[in-house]
């Protein structure tokens, strides 16, 4: 089995404190880190994701919004440049210490940031970054 993750998800798991748009959100979005700290892989797609469900029936849900899609289509962008390949659609992959390792310090540095510009969470997960990702739920294994 595998998580579905749009791309600009990859960039707010860094910074997952156990903190969302309401508790069921928050519960959705912490089992799903569980699940990738115990290893599960995941996979990419375009749209909705699995971070998504609990919002998809609320009024003024964003998640099929075009803002949110552009905000996918810059991080995959960014976030290949980091990992020196595709990143689209279907890619499946475990993330991995490795991997958040690599995240992580592009995230700190700025260089994954463009799909953040406008967020509403953005001045939270600055402090996170600057805070060395301390408290983060996000821990797969090695």
């Amino acid at each position: 089995m595998s998580v579905s993750i749009r791309p600009h998800h990859l960039l707010c798991m860094v910074t997952y404190l156990g903190k969302g748009y309401t508790p069921a959100f928050v519960d959705n979005y912490s089992t799903i880190v569980q699940r990738l700290n115990d290893g599960e892989p995941i996979e990419l797609v375009e749209g909705p994701d699995a971070l998504c469900q609990p919002m998809l029936n609320e009024p003024g849900c964003h998640c099929r919004n075009e803002s949110v899609r552009d905000r996918d289509r810059s991080a995959a962008a960014e976030i290949a440049q980091v990992l020196g390949c595709k990143v689209e659609s279907g890619n499946l992959f475990v993330l991995d210490r490795q991997l958040l390792s690599l995240l992580r310090e592009a995230f700190a540095r700025g260089s994954i940031r463009k799909a953040c510009e406008g967020c509403e969470w953005q001045t939270l997960c600055s402090k996170i970054a600057r805070n060395e990702f301390r408290g983060c739920h996000l821990a797969p294994p090695d």
